[in-house]
């Protein structure tokens, strides 16, 4: 039996253990999903044991997405965002891969949003921001960060290539965009959105990264206005989907899996 598995802290909450149970189902595989929620400290320790067990793969969530990186070898995409959120244990060594990038790509993908040309606004310049504008950058889209703290939007436009604004460019802004993520946890806790209403208009496609509740408030927003709108399920689901498939080496049942995420939510 081959074993996947998630470390977190905590990791109670996650929906992937349904999501990937139900994509062996389906395939028919001989394979099992587990959690793993060791100490805050020791995420790249949770690695090297996880090695010695015979575990196949792993996912990597909060805390540990940056600490791993030094627990296995990172390719390209990983340094470049700069976290792990996938070991692979098939090689000689463990090796560390980022799918959030993926996660985003494909959803836009899914409802036929193109991103080559595009111009792009990400709000946010946390970790998921960053995985946001490198999956942005990497397929063409000319990127705007817009954080609440300048600085910190500079820093990452620095890094990955974008430009940076503060949240009062946010109209402007998101009014010329033909994309817009929100990748900050506003909309999750209360229902209140990230970005002026006014501002959003039927030619954007808008990605909420937010998927508690589905339908946030930013989300109701865009879709008054007529545009396209993605919500934070999907980019969860891609990301497992493209973990699964680097595991297994087995296209993945998307549908199987949106079923049993959606399920769980």
């Amino acid at each position: 039996m081959d074993v996947y598995g998630l470390i977190g802290n905590p990791v109670g909450h996650s929906l992937s253990p349904p999501m990937h149970e139900a994509a062996y189902e389906e395939l028919d595989l001989n394979a099992r999903y587990v959690t793993f929620e060791p100490d805050a400290a020791d995420g790249a320790a949770a690695v090297e044991a996880a090695e010695t067990l015979g575990v196949d793969g792993l996912n990597v969530t909060i805390p540990f997405k940056e600490d791993v990186l030094d627990a296995v070898e990172p390719d390209d995409l990983a340094r470049r965002v700069g976290a792990v959120n996938t070991v692979d244990f098939s090689g000689e060594v463990p090796t560390g891969h980022n799918t959030d990038v993926a996660g985003v790509q494909r959803s836009f993908e899914h409802f036929d949003v193109p991103l080559a040309g595009a111009d792009a606004v990400v709000v946010g310049a946390g970790g998921a921001a960053r995985a946001a504008a490198v999956a942005l950058v990497t397929d063409g889209a000319e990127v705007a960060i817009a954080n609440r703290t300048v600085e910190r939007a500079e820093a990452l436009a620095d890094d990955v290539g974008a430009d940076a604004h503060g949240l009062d460019a946010l109209e402007d802004l998101v009014s010329e965009a033909d994309v817009l993520v929100n990748a900050t946890s506003v909309g999750m806790e209360e229902d209140v959105s990230p970005v002026p209403a006014d501002a959003l208009h039927g030619d954007l496609a808008v990605l909420d990264a937010v998927y508690t509740p589905l339908e946030t408030r930013l989300l109701r927003e865009a879709a008054d206005a007529g545009a396209t709108t993605i919500d934070g399920a999907w980019m969860l689901l891609y990301q497992g989907v493209a973990a699964f498939e680097r595991w297994t080496g087995e296209d993945a049942p998307v549908e199987a899996m949106n079923a049993a995420l959606r399920e769980g939510l």
